[in-house]
């Protein structure tokens, strides 16, 4: 580049800057560059003598407009290739790696395409990029491409209006500095008289004048003579008013333009008697002008311009392309009628508006065949009508579209999974969120859909339907509850199921209704009325649990390849959950019957009722180890207990049932109390090396012969670490059975020295041992959680004791269980009146 073409590109920067920073039809740009790229920043930087941010989208407050040495700029390396410069790792790239924005870590990636103005002129860059590293597809480097053909439009825009306001402004000044020649010509005589002005703008001197006619023509560029003199004539001849512009050829070799008006002025009768009027030189404009239309022939964006009467006044070589039709077309022909499908679009609503209310549209708008395309337009009034430029953003939009279909389907499969994950529990639930999904899938991937599953002894049915049109849903409800009955072996919901394959039908109503028998079936299905289908099964781990059926309306496309891999990843999701609520169900009714066999059924003394529950919790297919125990020993004595061993897996469950049956071994022994149980049971623990950790209270039921004369009972009980256990006494008083202070879990010191306390109570007496789970979860503290069953207890004393137990699961934990739960009660019978 030589000193003086370096100059002008500097000169021509400094002159767009000022233009664009912070211009709003830039900025778009910028903020769709984001979008479509999902990148962190994207940025116009203009190269001068240094870097300064014009726009940007994803930038602090106040850094537009900052400068940034050419040493440290990226773009200026995107500059200087003359090609997209891609950047993936920038600390580990040469040609950046030094820069101070990769030092910085402000940088990790980059994408940068130059920005080139007519006369190959690089101005600057578009760039993307972010603080990580990552890849650029080539459909990145395509999407910012066109992005960067429309911002090098606007740039251009911006220096053309620049030098149309400055070409005017000069020959305004032109005009005030030099002043306007006058004339008046006498129609009679033929005597032409000029002013000094106008004597000196034709080069005469004042004496060389013959003040005629014939020596005006004589001074015009011979194309424009005789053009000029008929005009004056026409003017004559119609006493009207004269408008015309021509050259005039100087003496010394130099070509003007200049601009002559002129009215004719009539005698009474309306005979023409002179023409008056002024001339100036329009040589300034003349140049200012060709000056734009090469910029304006140059540009690689269309651009016409229209008259007040929406006529065609100037079109450039890009709009002839993109139009389809030559400027000899085009020109002087109306807009609305050249472009028809123009009238009542967005073309003619922005267009209009532009000019009503004197401001800038921009926007994008569709134009059907021939052209078929979609157009970024931009709209401005001036004093004659209307200037437009556009481009063709076809590609991009379909870029565009399609990041906006990734990112629905993705969404799908989202929304898809997180209610397909409210499906572990049981049938009813999963077919409730099959009906979640139905409805999620409309109108996405079709108008209406049907779900399809597979029982586990072979039989399908149709679960869940839904349909775009509230009016419809019961229709095709009814429709679903019918039509597997109906349908012939080869229809494509039975054939997916076979064949594990996707199935989308063109017309399903040759496929399928025509083979359907007659009668509500049938007429359901015409009364859906669908065009085009798909059906896929869902399947994992190489079984086929059901299926999904979408249906179209002839007014929608048949589903194409984007919408397949759409339901294909939908039904790998919804298939996926189901197989895992299946096996989730397995593995918990085999949890629950391990830990049930593990747990027997309570003794029934003759003075008592005893009643036990366990359940699991509803979150987990886990073994818990919580455990109860009630056994009567040999001296008649009932033993309750309550434990609860640290951690939910087998591991658990198999030392829950360890010390279940060391407790039992231990305090079976006649007389032996329940402190010495839990003393002998911890020495056990740690001489064995089990190295569990848990839970258990104790309550020994028992009473001599003076107690069970004056019916009373003696409860004897000790804790270690557990929830203590509650009484109900017959009056409704509930006594809760804890001591002064917390005792040791079992397993944490052998040597821990165990007390038990002891109580009276009467016949009727009810005597409560639970684990935490009842009282205390996520959502619910111990001591919140143990006043809530004290005042549940005492509200549901009267119900008998299994009433009790259920009602009190019930009260407590009503939206399920968050761990596990072992309840054992007792209630003493009342004494024999």
């Amino acid at each position: 580049m030589t000193a003086a073409s370096d100059a002008s590109r500097l000169d021509l920067v400094r002159h767009l800057t000022g233009g664009a920073v912070g211009a709003r039809n830039l900025q778009r740009l910028t903020d769709l560059a984001v979008r479509l790229l999902d990148c962190d920043v994207a940025q116009v930087s203009l190269l001068g003598e240094v870097q300064t941010a014009v726009v940007a989208t994803g930038l602090p407050p106040g850094a537009v407009g900052t400068q940034l040495p050419l040493g440290d700029s990226l773009c200026a390396v995107a500059v200087s290739g003359a090609a997209p410069l891609v950047v993936e790792d920038a600390a580990a790239d040469p040609r950046v790696s030094g820069k101070a924005p990769v030092r910085s870590g402000e940088i990790g990636a980059y994408l940068g395409i130059p920005l080139v103005v007519p006369e190959d002129q690089p101005v600057g860059a578009l760039c993307v990029y972010g603080p990580r590293a990552r890849s650029w597809s080539e459909r990145d480097v395509t999407v910012l491409r066109q992005l960067a053909a429309s911002v090098t439009t606007e740039l251009q825009l911006t220096a053309v209006t620049a030098e149309l306001e400055g070409s005017r402004l000069r020959f305004e000044l032109a005009i005030d500095a030099a002043g306007i020649g006058s004339f008046d010509w006498d129609l009679s005589s033929g005597r032409l008289i000029w002013d000094d002005r106008l004597v000196e703008l034709f080069g005469f001197e004042r004496g060389a004048f013959d003040e005629s006619f014939d020596s005006f023509l004589g001074r015009l560029h011979p194309e424009d003579r005789r053009r000029t003199a008929e005009a004056v004539q026409a003017v004559i001849e119609q006493n009207g008013v004269l408008d015309v512009e021509y050259r005039v050829e100087l003496p010394w070799g130099e070509t003007r333009w200049v601009q002559g008006r002129g009215r004719v002025v009539v005698d009474d009768e309306g005979r023409p008697l002179r023409m008056i009027g002024a001339a100036y030189d329009t040589t300034p404009q003349r140049d200012g002008d060709a000056r734009v239309a090469r910029v304006l022939e140059a540009m690689k964006s269309s651009f016409f311009a229209v008259d007040r009467e929406w006529r065609f006044t100037y079109v450039n070589a890009e709009a002839e392309r993109v139009l389809g039709a030559s400027r000899e077309e085009l020109l002087g022909g109306v807009v609305w009628e050249l472009f028809p499908a123009a009238v009542g679009s967005g073309f003619e609503r922005h267009y209009r508006a532009a000019v009503e209310l004197g401001s800038e549209q921009m926007f994008e708008a569709y134009y059907p065949a021939p052209l078929d395309a979609w157009f970024e337009v931009r709209a401005w009034p001036t004093p004659d009508g209307l200037s437009v430029s556009f481009l063709d953003v076809t590609e991009r939009r379909a870029a565009e579209e399609q990041a906006r279909r990734s990112t629905d389907r993705l969404s799908l499969v989202a929304q898809t999974t997180s209610a397909m994950s409210a499906s572990l529990g049981s049938v009813a639930s999963e077919e409730r969120a099959l009906q979640r999904v139905a409805e999620l899938l409309v109108p996405g991937l079709g108008d209406w859909v049907i779900f399809s599953l597979v029982d586990e002894d072979g039989r399908m049915r149709d679960v869940a339907s839904w349909h775009r049109d509230a009016r419809l849903r019961q229709t095709v409800a009814r429709y679903a509850a019918l039509r597997l009955a109906s349908l012939q072996p080869g229809a494509p919901v039975l054939r997916a199921l076979a064949s594990g394959q996707v199935f989308v039908v063109d017309d399903v109503a040759e496929a399928v209704g025509r083979t359907l028998p007659p009668g509500e079936v049938s007429e359901a299905f015409g009364a859906l009325s669908p065009r085009s289908a798909m059906t896929l099964p869902l399947a994992a781990r190489g079984r086929t649990l059901g299926a999904l059926s979408s249906y179209r309306s002839a007014d929608r496309p048949v589903p194409d390849e984007e919408d397949v891999a759409t339901a294909h990843d939908v039904a790998g999701r919804i298939a996926l959950a189901l197989d895992n609520a299946r096996l989730y169900r397995q593995q918990r009714r085999l949890a629950e019957d391990l830990q049930r066999s593990l747990l027997t059924a309570p003794p029934q003394p003759d003075d008592a009722e005893i009643v036990v529950r366990y359940h699991p919790a509803m979150a987990a297919a886990e073994v818990g180890g919580d455990w109860y125990d009630a056994f009567v020993q040999p001296t008649g004595a009932t033993m309750l207990v309550i434990g609860d061993v640290v951690g939910h897996d087998t591991e658990a469950a198999a030392a829950m049932g360890q010390l279940r049956g060391m407790l039992r071994g231990v305090a079976y022994r006649d007389g032996i109390g329940p402190a010495r149980v839990l003393g002998d049971l911890d020495a056990t623990v740690q001489g064995l090396g089990m190295g569990t950790l848990a839970t258990a209270a104790i309550v020994r039921i028992e009473q001599d012969d003076e107690e069970r004369a004056a019916g009373l009972t003696r409860l004897r009980w000790s804790n270690a670490g557990h929830p203590p256990p509650l009484v109900l006494h017959p009056g409704g008083r509930i006594e809760v059975l804890a001591g002064e202070r917390a005792e040791l879990m079992l397993g944490v010191d052998a040597g821990t020295r165990r007390t038990e306390s002891q109580t009276t109570v009467a016949r009727g007496t009810t005597v409560l041992l639970y684990t935490d789970g009842l009282v205390e979860g996520r959502d619910l503290l111990l001591d919140e959680g143990t006043e809530r069953l004290v005042v549940a207890l005492r509200e549901m004393a009267d119900l008998p004791l299994p009433e009790l137990c259920d009602a009190l699961l019930e009260r407590l934990r009503p939206e399920g269980l968050q761990d596990d739960v072992a309840l054992v009660a007792v209630r003493l019978h009342p004494q024999d009146p």
